[in-house]
């Protein structure tokens, strides 16, 4: 009797002691905003169809809503096992984001090790995302996504995940981090064929923080591979097309909790047949040849973005983008512009809840009449026109 309570009694010791070491955490974000749009298309797909103001509840006007699971095992010698499963949805209606997958947002398990960084294999981010975007006003800076770069175009809003990918990212060494990942086609007989690889490197010195990255996308217009590194089946494809490069640098400097920042991106598709518009890519079809050889769209966008807290609770948030592109077809070119101004004012009401008022300015030129070049913000219903105004007072809280 007595040996069968020693054994029950360590068995409890041991679970104790195992469940110390692990760990899971249930995580999320809701935002939920009043939103007003001027000359918002009837038919977000056709401008033709005429447009209005729409007023509207709209989900994730700052930070997309979501919850997720992260968890840590330790293994001993510095080294855990870690993972991390995340769901989009919107909160005005209970759907799923990400063309309906579950943990559309990022899906990965891996090994990190104290002394060097973490290894992870998965649905992920590139180093656009993880060392530039939170330098940005947009994506995780704090303007989120309403700051968007028009369609995105440098993924600094993070609405595109590589699948398929290996990723490592280092511990800070004098402050300095750097990092690489690769994602695999997962194609037989296309090896290159919709796979892609990223890189990037930050520092980190008192109030100075400044960061490089590069992400390449390898596609072949002429044979698109739906389930290789960009899906095209979860509507996240940023654009359709052939070969995808995107690169940029960026500086911040901190005056305690407030901040101004500088970025710079450059991206550029070949072969382009669609753009990430209005929140689809069916939404963003160019002229021309789907796959017309020499076809090709770059864009240069420009930001300057600072916060101030007038008190702990309360900041004030500003940037300005100036974007401009470049579109070549064999049915016409155009070279497009951006102005786009962004305001905000924040107000902590706890340390997991604060309420904001957003505006958003966007102008834009040399379009050449081409609908895709029309004004739009994030994924609302773009302009029928030139020119957009939307404002959003929303709601969020983090649990």
């Amino acid at each position: 009797m007595k040996c069968s309570r020693l054994a029950l009694a360590v068995s409890l010791l041991v679970a104790s002691a195992a469940h110390a070491q692990s760990s899971v955490t249930l995580y999320g974000l809701i935002d939920t905003s009043l939103v007003y749009s001027n000359d918002a298309r009837v038919n977000a797909a056709n401008p033709s169809a005429g447009g209005g103001s729409q007023w509207q509840e709209f989900a994730g006007s700052v930070y997309t809503p979501r919850w997720g699971l992260r968890g840590t095992e330790d293994l001993g010698g510095g080294l855990s096992a870690v993972f991390l499963l995340e769901n989009g949805f919107n909160s005005t209606n209970g759907t799923f984001k990400n063309g309906g997958d579950l943990f559309g947002r990022q899906a990965w398990v891996g090994l990190s090790a104290s002394q060097y960084g973490t290894l992870t294999l998965g649905r992920q981010y590139d180093f656009m995302v993880t060392y530039l975007a939170p330098l940005s006003a947009t994506g995780s800076g704090f303007g989120g996504n309403l700051a968007m770069h028009p369609y995105d175009n440098d993924n600094l809003n993070n609405d595109m995940r590589l699948n398929n990918s290996v990723k490592f990212a280092s511990v800070p060494f004098h402050g300095v981090k750097v990092g690489a990942m690769y994602a695999f086609s997962n194609q037989a007989g296309g090896f290159s064929n919709n796979n892609a690889y990223s890189a990037g490197i930050s520092y980190s010195f008192g109030p100075i923080n400044l960061a490089a990255s590069y992400l390449q996308i390898n596609r072949d217009a002429n044979s698109p591979n739906a389930t290789g590194a960009v899906s095209t089946g979860d509507g996240d494809a940023l654009t359709l097309g052939g070969l995808q490069r995107i690169y940029g640098l960026g500086a911040q400097y901190m005056f305690g909790k407030s901040s101004i920042g500088l970025v710079w991106t450059h991206s550029s598709t070949e072969s382009p047949s669609a753009l990430w518009f209005g929140g689809s890519t069916s939404n963003g079809a160019l002229p021309g040849p789907p796959n017309g050889a020499g076809n090709y769209i770059k864009f240069d966008n420009f930001e300057i973005n600072g916060r101030y807290f007038l008190q702990t609770n309360l900041s004030l948030g500003a940037s300005y983008t100036y974007t401009m592109a470049s579109f070549n077809s064999t049915t016409g070119n155009a070279f497009p512009h951006w102005n786009q101004v962004m305001a905000q004012a924040d107000y902590l009401l706890s340390a997991r809840t604060d309420v904001y008022i957003e505006g958003v300015y966007q102008r834009v030129g040399g379009g050449n009449g081409i609908p895709v070049f029309d004004a739009g913000v994030y994924t609302l219903n773009p302009a029928t026109g030139n020119k957009q105004v939307v404002v959003a007072v929303g709601l969020k809280h983090r649990f």
